[in-house]
């Protein structure tokens, strides 16, 4: 149990308390018999070192990944391994094994518990920055695909997460459009219609680019960072293609 906590408490600021923390208390209580959620918090003690912090940590980012997959992969009324197995792959590509081993560990428990998005969303939207939540819609639509068909369902609860996370239609369906292959996906991930001018089309590009640079998760950790640059590229790779295309 202590290397868990260790791995546990190392990176959690906010998420200790609030709705989130109580959920954290019910999972680890799912694997540890008679373990509470008091009983977790005196053993984070002293991997906190006293310190009072409740922005966003690297932990804190992992943590509501988990809690968010949970949502997603239960929104169809059914756990497809290939779901579960998406989560895991991410986690141990951004953590290594240990780390990972122990995230699956308590995601195991999360997924027992019926979750309020609502509520862990709030939490989420008072401490975490614009692109970090950014950056869980991205891996969310991640986990929907990852049994290669993102259902109605999966898409109008992920919709739901960002209302909920204040991130704007114009955002949603421009990361929901980097999980989707049509004719317009490139203008629709710029967040531009076809109508829009050459001149157009490079503001939106530096927009994007500023707006999803991987620069701006810097503080979440060098982990965190491979998703950003995959979403990056993406913007890039759309204006590239509009640019090929009408010959700029």
């Amino acid at each position: 149990m202590a290397s868990f906590t260790k791995w546990l408490g190392a990176g959690l600021g906010f998420t200790l308390g609030g709705p989130i923390g109580s959920i954290i208390g019910f999972a680890v209580g799912s694997f540890v018999d008679g373990f509470s959620k008091e009983d977790l918090l005196k053993e984070l003690q002293e991997n906190q070192n006293g310190r009072g912090n409740r922005n966003t940590q690297s932990g804190d980012f992992e943590i509501s990944l988990l809690i968010l997959a949970s949502v997603i992969i239960k929104a169809d009324g059914k756990i497809d391994q290939r779901e579960l197995n998406f989560v895991r792959t991410q986690f141990v590509g951004m953590y290594g094994k240990e780390r990972a081993n122990n995230a699956f560990k308590l995601f195991k428990g999360i997924i027992k518990k019926d979750i309020s998005a609502h509520q862990v969303c709030g939490q989420i939207r008072q401490h975490m920055p614009h692109a970090s939540r950014l950056q869980l819609l991205h891996f969310l639509f991640g986990i929907a695909k990852a049994d290669e068909h993102v259902t109605e369902v999966e898409v109008n609860e992920i919709k739901k997460i960002a209302g909920y996370l204040n991130i704007n239609p114009h955002d949603f369906e421009s990361i929901k459009a980097m999980f989707f292959n049509s004719e317009d996906n490139a203008y629709k991930i710029l967040e531009i219609t076809k109508s829009a001018s050459n001149d157009e089309v490079k503001k939106a590009y530096r927009k994007m680019a500023k707006k999803y640079h991987p620069d701006k998760l810097q503080d979440l950790g060098e982990e965190h960072l491979k998703g950003a640059k995959d979403k990056f590229l993406q913007i890039q790779n759309a204006y590239e293609k509009l640019k090929k295309e009408r010959g700029m």
